[in-house]
């Protein structure tokens, strides 16, 4: 009688472990998946990515060397000691081991060498650190821009699939109903094998896009480190922008980071430039002092070189066609290549900036129309729908509406993502968050 009580709970144990079982060996179809916004999504790959990582480590080592520009001028510090023995080989009798052929030395050297060229080494490290910060907020701009892209196009491919499936339901209710009608005599059985070709083929052109998504979502993850289930979960939200490229160029194409990165070559080529200049053909001053000091079997001495000071000025490199000043000649073409790779980048920048401010315009203008193509096409379907219940239409005609319904619906959905994707695109050109692209407050600071 003690023992039947434990039987139901033995059974909900079984039970709870084949679904735990179930839920392992298929977790995106029987385990709910975790969704994420696109703001978690972004957080998810800033917090995990590789690149970044990186990236901040060459960050944390250019700023450890800026905040320490002292130790460009900070003395060479030498100390050396040492242990020998003396005796005769060959003779006084040969080699012998004696107290007195024991000894030692000790020496404490520091020297400090000064040229014209050290500030200039100073200024480089400093705008070494300076490139390092701003590649690294440009690595997380873009990769903020990358995720936003994947997330909405994720978006597109779930929305195109709810479609499909629209457009397979449709499909197959009509089948049902030609089967019904075909077993009643009322149309001829080519009508119901066409219906029933077209919900194949409905169905299969699902199953596709359901193949395409699952290869998305694979890629989406490894994009954000994940190793568990996890899908988007928004919408595509798109407003019009009618973006003055000129006004935008003037605003922001000197934000560019890589606009910056070149301004900033340009002008680490130069502090490169001049310190080779100063360090080569300016004077040098070195000082140094040195303490020596030696013993053995009881004695000690040393000696202190108090100081001294050397002053050098070098003559080659101001003879022309030496090395050394084939190498100065050679360090100022690099500063000028620097520059016309600078103004050759604006002007890609504002083509790039322009293309993508009519394309907005044109896809807009596309997505209007799409959006009528779909409703006419809706429109068309239930009036055909209607006329074929009546005989009126053949199934053909009621295939041909729903499948121009379909194409509308899916064309109409390519549009606003290609225009959302556009934005995007445009956003990254001006380093920009889609936001301040569309609320204009790009222009507050001009």
């Amino acid at each position: 009688m003690n023992e039947k009580p434990r039987l139901p709970r033995l059974r909900r144990l079984y039970c709870l472990l084949a679904l735990l079982l179930l839920c392992a060996s298929a977790p995106e179809t029987l385990c709910p998946q975790q969704t994420l916004s696109l703001e978690e999504a972004v957080e998810t790959a800033l917090r995990q990515s590789l690149t970044l990582k990186k990236s901040a480590l060459d960050l944390a080592a250019a700023e450890y060397s800026a905040d320490r520009l002292w130790a460009e001028v900070f003395p060479s510090i030498n100390g050396s000691a040492g242990v020998s023995y003396r005796s005769n080989l060959f003779t006084g009798g040969g080699f012998q081991i004696q107290d007195g052929g024991l000894g030692y030395s000790l020496s404490l050297g520091v020297s400090l060498s000064l040229n014209p060229g050290i500030p200039y080494a100073m200024k480089s490290i400093t705008l070494a650190y300076q490139s390092r910060l701003l590649e690294y907020e440009s690595a997380c701009r873009q990769l903020t821009i990358q995720v936003s892209k994947a997330f909405y196009t994720l978006i597109a491919e779930g929305e195109r699939i709810a479609l499909l499936k629209e457009l397979l339901a449709l499909a197959e209710k009509q089948r049902e109903r030609n089967r019904a009608a075909f077993l009643n005599g009322l149309i001829p059985q080519r009508e119901y094998l066409q219906s029933r070709l077209s919900a194949e083929g409905a169905k299969l052109a699902l199953s596709r896009a359901e193949i395409g998504l699952a290869g998305s979502l694979r890629d989406w993850r490894a994009l954000l480190f994940l190793e568990g289930a996890a899908a988007p979960e928004g919408k595509i939200e798109i407003t019009r922008i009618q973006p003055d490229p000129e006004a935008l160029i003037a605003a922001c194409l000197a934000k560019r980071p890589d606009i910056i990165s070149l301004h900033k070559a340009v002008t680490r080529l130069e502090y490169a430039e001049r310190r080779s200049t100063l360090a080569a053909k300016g004077p040098s001053l070195s000082l140094s002092t040195e303490w020596s000091g030696s013993g053995g079997a009881g004695s000690f001495s040393d000696s202190l070189t108090a100081g001294s000071i050397r002053l050098s000025i070098p003559l080659d490199p101001w003879i022309r066609g030496t090395k050394i000043s084939q190498a100065l000649r050679n360090a100022g073409a690099e500063a000028e290549k620097a520059r016309l790779d600078l103004k050759s980048a604006e002007e890609a920048a504002k083509n790039q900036i322009r293309g993508l401010a009519e394309n907005l315009q044109g896809l807009w203008e596309a997505v209007e129309i799409s959006l009528l193509r779909a409703q006419i096409a809706e429109e068309t379907f239930a009036l055909t729908e209607q006329a074929f219940a009546l005989g009126a239409a053949e199934f053909l005609t009621l295939e041909d509406a729903r499948s121009k319904l379909g194409e509308a619906r899916v064309q109409l959905l390519s549009d606003r993502l290609a225009y959302k994707l556009t934005i995007l695109d445009l956003a990254s050109a001006l380093n920009l968050s889609e936001e301040a692209l569309s609320n204009g407050s790009m222009y507050d600071d001009t």
